[in-house]
């Protein structure tokens, strides 16, 4: 009987912190009410969205297991081309572009995570920077498959479902990419509060205990980065979908740091900081760089310095604060 309760113990406690709350509810409701409150926005929206989904994958790494990347734009730029050269091949089917594109960024994620598991520190820094800047490179001298400097375009996507047609006015863009978003950010949220995440989050903690615990670490890490591969190509499925576009930039290393800058915004290891950090970096982006078109950057670093100052933990961690300050 004592043995049955200490079992049941940890498993209403993971329950418990999987629960979906309201928050939660009014969070997602806010997003699909923006289709109605900036109908003139919704090509922005939707790019909010594929960045808040890159920011996700980046989260995983950094936010649940303590890795950080300086190269993770490699499998957003993986799934971006990949999804255009297979429209280019005569499959415009978008859902199943998105598989693809998450399959081939996944599969190069899993070969690259078994040097990744060995390296910590700023070796890691350096060697995911290397392997960013490797890619860029090779895109850019591989003109039979990149296009080079010229990128890759002249491609059509078929309608979503067979019925959506991609518009001018981005109101298939805006759906499409939440929907895409809020599916996979719920497999996302499951896998964070499994026991599998929780070990995930033990290892960012203390990585030297963790085999105390019958936790195989390079297993953990092979497979939180394949994961989080296969998210980020969804992402570059994603735009390459919406714009029917892909340039050099998606692999550049200015890609890589700014979805860093997102995560710090919004809240590494939230899950919804990624979110909210995307929407803040690219709003104030558009917002700042009109405003200002040759200083825009210093007003968007004074913004992510005040950040950091003012709260620890990005914006969600600051909003999660002021309740307890007030009182």
């Amino acid at each position: 009987m004592t043995l049955a309760i200490s079992m049941a113990e940890p498993r209403s406690r993971i329950a418990a912190r999987g629960r979906w709350r309201w928050p939660e509810t009014v969070f997602w409701l806010a997003l699909a009410a923006c289709y109605v409150i900036f109908p003139g926005h919704l090509q922005l929206l939707a790019q909010v969205m594929i960045a808040g989904l890159f920011a996700l994958s980046l989260d995983l790494l950094l936010g649940f297991c303590g890795i950080a990347s300086m190269g993770h734009a490699a499998f957003f730029g993986i799934g971006a081309y990949a999804a255009a050269r297979l429209a280019l091949a005569g499959w415009s089917e978008p859902l199943t572009g998105l598989v693809f594109a998450g399959a081939v960024a996944g599969l190069c994620g899993f070969a690259c995570s078994f040097l990744i598991g060995r390296l910590r520190s700023i070796a890691l820094l350096m060697v995911t920077m290397a392997i960013g800047l490797l890619l860029h490179e090779a895109a850019n001298r591989l003109t039979w498959l990149t296009g080079g400097d010229d990128g890759l375009s002249g491609y059509d996507v078929a309608p979503v479902l067979g019925l959506f047609r991609f518009d001018l006015y981005g109101r298939t863009a805006f759906l499409y990419c939440l929907g895409v978003g809020f599916l996979v950010f719920l497999a996302l949220r499951r896998f964070v509060h499994s026991p599998f995440g929780l070990g995930l989050e033990a290892l960012r903690e203390n990585e030297r205990r963790v085999p105390a615990l019958g936790i195989a670490v390079q297993r953990q890490v092979a497979v939180v980065f394949t994961l989080s591969a296969v998210v980020a190509g969804i992402a570059g499925g994603l735009l390459a979908q919406v714009t029917q576009s892909v340039a050099l930039e998606v692999l550049s290393f200015e890609r890589s740091a700014g979805v860093l800058i997102m995560l710090v915004l919004g809240g590494a290891g939230h899950l919804y900081g990624a979110l909210i950090g995307a929407a803040v970096f690219i709003v104030a982006r558009d917002v700042l760089s009109g405003l200002d078109p040759v200083y825009w950057y210093f007003w968007l670093g004074l913004i992510l310095a005040a950040v950091v100052l003012i709260g620890r933990g990005g914006l969600l961690g600051l909003a999660r604060r002021l309740p307890g300050r007030f009182r």
